[in-house]
């Protein structure tokens, strides 16, 4: 190889794995290779323009599909509809009435169409589960794998990279991927940590995969921006990019597979994994695992043939055509100001329906194995994390109508927004009914109108046909758990890892009980949520915790305590309006009046692991762990139990040359930085270094903000490294 610049260059693939670069010799990144990424416009869209697909339609199977599952969804709506209209029209339909019957009917049809897409699912992977996606016969083309990453713990997410490299080298086709750490981190003690991180991974992992670090000095537009960053300065290197995210795992024989499948589709623009849920040992995230590898399987297939070729991203787990995505995905900034201007928070939806608008093809794999993710560890995570994605979605209401976007897409769109909205229209479909039975047992009923009548009118419900509704109702919210069970059990593999017939229907049950107490909490967190965008409040950036400790229990008490008084005020009033809607609203009010329980033990360590000892809620992950899984494992107990550097940035790069020179080497050149802006952070650090006297006074002084500026520049580094220790500052004194 003459240069770096040669060896990354796709042509030059090496003929074999043993053919490697020395890694020493590597720069932090390699020498850039731009590729254009115009911003998109979302009021126009030129045809001319867009790519020629070899292979055009959808398959019978995607038709069907969609006849089923919106066909069979649109007729049980009108089924339920109908059944609600006969039991409210027993005397005259009022106002409230009619509300009824609206929030009904937009609740029922979001759950009928999941049902029907989960029937989709369930037909697909009993007929098609075994057939394999088309893959080329060799891979030809090197591949970026890029993590994107932002304050998270250096020795989880460096030890799952080096997992996922050492089992893609066992492939014998590691030489075909670089792998990347696109770092946003704004926390200048992490930022540190992770340079450290990245110069021993680079140790470890030798001359069998080439590595690399970035770190953005602004992380604009989040992740969206740093993926964009990626292949606007790096991506003309690479033909496809695999993006993971900081919590993900994937095998290598799953980033191969990825790789050979999108070499096979000159179509793909994105190829999509199904991420299972491992590693988590809380209660609620057990229940989450167990649901996602038992439901998931079924909700996942539904949603990828009825999708067929116009699916769409999660943002994580998949492949994408780079130059694709540098032509199709530069996404605008939306006019106006957060939460429903500005970046667009939920890019990975918008990405592929851009790419799917440019003639290109998006959809899952859902047979592929190999793919994991983490969870939040407790319902407060949940809620924050919901939180962030509310606004994602509920943003996507100003993208509806982008010009040539697919109804496929605009359908994924819709159902984000929906996963939102239904919070508060079931919200709004219980007041409603506890106002109508409020009124029926309080306000004196209009007997005989004006209008001539043989009957007295009175303001009642066909309760019988109401009851039947409401079984109605359930089943069709239940079916797709019951499906993924049977499903789970007619597998004898799963079945024999999860605790045999009856562990399954154990964990099932608790399952089943535990996110019906959970759902009514999620109801009323996510229609506050809903509510504080509405009325124009944007949400921050929190890093996700991805350990299993557990939150202080008034903190709980706190989040919490609102929801207990509203399930006891629930109570008392249902009580005293009427036994019987009390019995009828008994799920959420439980739910609600034990948030605060629930919450605390969804966080508890003991009780995961106790249930799991007992063989409830396990997976056939944890009873036969993937091999990369333990690896992973193994490697952040290494990198957990070796002693400590220091932990302080600046003391740090103080008091360590070569840490020094390999931060600084990390650096932007000078050019990038503009000259002759006057930032008032940078002025105050410099004023504060010019001012101490030891680094320990610039320590104490310096606020995390100037601390980032301090370690992006140069100029100001030096003049860190030229301040006293304190020991030197005594001896002189002394002297």
């Amino acid at each position: 190889m003459d240069s770096v610049n040669d060896f990354l260059t796709p042509a030059s693939a090496p003929a074999n794995a043993n053919e490697c670069v020395d890694w020493q010799q590597l720069p932090a990144m390699p020498p850039e290779a731009p590729l254009a990424m115009p911003t998109q416009s979302l009021a126009a869209f030129d045809p001319t323009h867009a790519h020629k697909p070899v292979r055009t339609g959808e398959d019978k199977a995607t038709w069907a599909a969609r006849v089923l599952a919106f066909g069979g969804g649109l007729a049980l709506t009108a089924y339920g509809a109908n059944e609600m209209y006969g039991v409210i029209n027993v005397g005259s339909i009022t106002a409230l009435k009619w509300a009824l019957l609206v929030l009904f009917t937009i609740n029922f049809s979001w759950i009928a169409l999941s049902f029907m897409s989960s029937i989709s699912g369930f037909i697909w992977l009993f007929a098609h589960n075994r057939r394999k996606a088309g893959v080329a016969a060799e891979l030809t083309t090197r591949n970026a794998v890029v993590m994107p990453i932002y304050n998270e713990a250096p020795e989880r997410v460096f030890s799952a990279l080096q997992a996922m490299i050492e089992d893609t080298v066992r492939t014998d086709r590691g030489h075909h991927f670089d792998w990347f750490f696109l770092s946003d981190t704004t926390d200048p003690e992490v930022w540190i940590a992770e340079q450290r991180a990245f110069e021993a991974i680079r140790a470890r992992v030798r001359d069998t995969a080439r590595v690399f670090y970035r770190h953005r000095p602004h992380n604009t537009a989040r992740k969206a921006g740093n993926i964009a960053d990626f292949v606007t300065r790096w991506g003309g290197h690479y033909e496809h990019m695999v993006v993971l995210d900081a919590d993900s795992l994937m095998t290598g024989h799953a980033i191969v597979s990825l790789a050979k499948a999108m070499e096979a589709d000159p179509d793909a623009g994105i190829i999509q994994t199904l991420p299972l849920i491992m590693n988590r040992n809380t209660f609620l995230a057990r229940l989450q695992q167990f649901a996602a590898r038992i439901y998931g399987p079924i909700i996942a297939a539904g949603l990828a043939v009825w999708s067929g070729r116009k699916g769409n991203y999660w943002g994580h787990n998949a492949i994408i055509r780079t130059k694709a995505f540098a032509d199709c995905c530069g996404l605008p900034d939306l006019r106006g100001r957060p939460p429903f201007g500005g970046h667009i928070l939920s890019h990975d939806f918008i990405e592929a329906a851009l790419l799917v608008r440019a003639g290109y093809a998006v959809y899952m794999l859902p047979a592929l194995s190999g793919s994991y993710e983490e969870s939040p560890p407790s319902l407060i995570d949940i809620a924050a994390r919901d939180r962030r994605w509310a606004q994602g979605n509920l943003q996507h209401s100003r993208l509806l109508l982008t010009k040539k976007m697919k109804l496929a897409s605009r359908q994924h769109l819709a159902s984000g927004i929906m996963g939102y909205l239904s919070s508060p229209v079931w919200m709004a479909q219980l007041l409603v009914g506890i106002a109508l039975v409020l009124q029926a047992s309080f306000i004196r009923p209009e007997y005989f109108t004006h209008e001539f009548a043989m009957f007295p009118d009175f303001p009642v419900f066909d309760y019988e046909r109401a009851l039947a509704l409401f079984g109605v109702t359930m089943a069709v919210l239940m079916a797709p758990k019951f499906m993924g069970l049977l499903y789970a059990l007619f597998r004898a593999p799963t079945r024999r890892v999860t605790g045999g017939a009856i562990g399954l229907l154990c964990s099932f049950v608790i399952e089943a009980i535990f996110s019906a107490l959970i759902a009514p909490i999620m109801m009323v967190i996510q229609t506050g949520a809903v509510m504080q965008i509405v009325f124009g409040r944007d949400t921050g950036w929190v890093p996700q915790r991805r350990d299993d400790g557990s939150i202080p229990f008034l903190s709980i008490v706190r989040r919490h305590r609102s929801h207990v008084a509203l399930g006891v005020i629930t109570l008392i009033a249902g009580y005293l309006i009427s036994p019987s809607l009390v019995a009828w609203m008994s799920p959420t009010i439980a739910g609600l009046i034990l948030a605060i329980f629930i919450s605390w033990a969804s966080g508890q360590l003991w009780i995961g692991l106790a249930l799991r000892k007992l063989g409830i809620l396990v997976t056939p992950e944890e009873t036969s762990p993937p091999r990369i899984a333990v690896r992973a494992g193994e490697l952040q107990q290494e990198l957990s139990a070796q002693p400590a550097p220091e932990a302080d940035s600046l003391r740090a790069i103080h008091g360590d040359s070569h840490l020094r020179m390999l931060h600084e080497s990390m650096l932007p050149s000078l050019e990038r930085h503009r000259r002759g802006a006057i930032d008032p952070v940078r002025a105050v650090a410099v004023a504060k270094l010019n001012d101490a006297v030891t680094i320990d006074e610039a320590i104490e002084w310096l606020k995390p903000r100037e601390r980032m500026i301090v370690l992006h520049d140069r100029s100001l580094i030096d003049m860190l490294v030229r301040l006293k220790t304190a020991e030197t500052t005594a001896e002189e004194a002394r002297a």
